[in-house]
């Protein structure tokens, strides 16, 4: 191929229902690689199997793409010169190309029926067959153009009844492959099977409308998933077949995800068994009807935290980097570091993205997405505390929606008091040391964290109190519990009087 053509790859699924991560991630090494080199990025939709395509599957795929920030150049939804750009519109195209590989005998009818293809099985299985396709051995013993008399096939063909075309896959060739990933792949030509390439529907199947669709399309890098290194041999052969080798895109295929625990490629049930999406958006899309399964975007993942965690399934910079933006995966990435093994899906690494990703928010970005969280309480303080209370918590969320349960004292106070913290801390010299620092704050001229800095720690060192129970006492009055974040910050914000309100309240209650 020559090395200056214009990059052009494309990201091509199925509608046959969500979008899967691993999807997604291919989808994305194709973005980057195209924006990388200067090129273009298609998206096309393959839906040439029409008995599994699934309604709002295709909206679903360019809404996660959008979501993601893997936005099309050209394509579904974008549009461009070479559409269209979904297969089952483009049924008229692949007729003659269908027509070109018969009259040049690089492929052949079949009318073989159903019965037919189960009993040639079944007899391959009986006498041990070196051979259990339907290729160079098996065809002859079927019913195609090389058994049946022209006129015969011609008649059958005309009548409407149901036919095949196969690929007349050569014998015992050895094809010596390269993959931009895997490097050299040989194989040799008589372990292959002649596939159906066009049934008597009209369409054709995946092999033929994406070779075809790639050469149309001036494809000038084909990356995909590891799934389709088997019918890479076909998808050679085709492009020699059309008389297409000088124009024939480079390969690449991409290690599977695997599951994070034990062996196997990434799937909805791990997901469901380990608690974690494995899909970009929800399923279905219409909220009407009930989910089948979640996605990242509603399970509070940010989209730059999703993809950043998605590269680097696979794909390393060669350096300690971890967080990326989208545009230094851009500059960073390269096919050459590739991973030819399999990556292990990890969801605690997932949510340490996430929360990278979070604790980078400025504190107005974070209270603007924490909004919807608080209960109605987004005004109950000024923008500049309401921000504050954010940026003191952040560092204990992977998630947004978390927020309410680290920052609800502020809002509200405590009704109960862990008891585990109450055993442990609560000592029965404790009343009285509450009351006294009741008195303590009534005397502070300024109640703020330096003032509080200035007198706490010095009056509980000169009485000689546990340092560690006292200030765990002072916690549970005003959280519930002994947890949150600087404790002079949470008295500043909720403010003097509503700090004794609290000690007061507690002392009633704690026995």
């Amino acid at each position: 191929m020559n090395e200056t053509k214009e990059v052009r790859v494309r990201f091509a699924p199925s509608p046959t229902g969500p979008l899967h991560i691993g999807g997604v991630r291919t989808a994305l090494y194709n973005y980057l690689f195209a924006k990388k080199n200067n090129g273009k990025f298609l998206l096309r939709i393959e839906d040439t199997d029409r008995t599994r395509f699934v309604p709002g599957a295709q909206d679903y795929i360019i809404e996660s793409l959008h979501w993601c920030g893997i936005i099309p150049d050209e394509g579904v939804s974008v549009g461009g010169d070479c559409g269209p750009y979904i297969q089952s519109e483009r049924k008229e195209i692949y007729k003659k190309y269908v027509a070109q590989l018969l009259e040049n005998g690089c492929a052949y009818y079949a009318i073989d029926t159903p019965e037919e293809l189960d009993a040639m099985r079944k007899r391959l299985q009986d006498e041990k067959s070196a051979s259990m396709q339907y290729d160079y051995i098996n065809r002859m013993s079927m019913r195609n153009s090389f058994t049946i008399p022209k006129e015969e096939l011609d008649e059958w063909i005309s009548s409407g009844k149901p036919y095949v075309v196969r690929f007349n896959m050569p014998a015992n060739e050895e094809l010596v492959l390269h993959d931009m990933i895997r490097g050299e792949v040989r194989v040799n030509t008589s372990t292959l099977d002649d596939k159906v390439l066009y049934k008597s529907d009209g369409m054709p199947t995946y092999h033929l409308a994406n070779i075809v669709d790639d050469h149309l399309m001036r494809i000038s890098h084909v990356i995909r998933g590891e799934e389709w290194l088997p019918s890479m041999p076909l998808h050679v052969m085709l492009y020699r077949a059309f008389g297409w080798e000088d124009s024939m895109p480079q390969f690449a295929h991409l290690p599977l995800l695997l599951k994070p625990d034990g062996n196997g490629k990434l799937s909805k049930r791990d997901g469901d068994r380990l608690g974690f999406p494995v899909f970009p958006l929800r399923w279905p899309q219409d909220m009407s009807q009930p989910e089948i399964a979640s996605g990242y975007r509603e399970t509070g993942y940010y989209p730059e935290a999703f993809i950043n965690m998605l590269a680097l399934l696979g794909w390393n910079p060669g350096t300690e980097q971890e967080i990326f933006t989208k545009q230094e995966l851009v500059e960073a990435f390269s096919m050459d570091r590739v991973s030819k093994s399999g990556a292990k899906f990890n969801p605690e690494k997932a949510k340490w993205f996430n929360h990278e990703y979070l604790i980078r928010r400025t504190d107005a970005e974070l209270l603007k997405d924490a909004t919807p969280y608080l209960h109605g309480y987004e005004n109950m303080y000024d923008g500049l505390t309401m921000e504050r209370i954010c940026g003191l918590v952040k560092e204990r969320l992977h998630f947004v929606k978390e927020i309410w349960e680290q920052v609800h004292f502020f809002f509200e106070a405590p009704t109960q008091y862990d008891e585990k913290a109450v055993a442990k801390r609560w000592k029965p010299e404790t009343p009285a040391i509450m009351n006294e620092l009741i008195n303590i704050i009534g005397e502070m001229e300024v109640f703020n964290v330096e003032s509080m800095e200035n007198t706490i720690p010095e009056w509980i060192t000169s009485h000689q109190y546990h340092s560690g129970n006292t200030y765990n006492s002072i916690r549970i009055c005003l959280v519930g519990e002994a947890k949150g974040p600087h404790l002079y910050d949470i008295m500043e914000i909720i403010g003097r009087d509503e700090t004794v309100k609290r000690i007061r309240q507690a002392l009633s209650v704690i026995k």
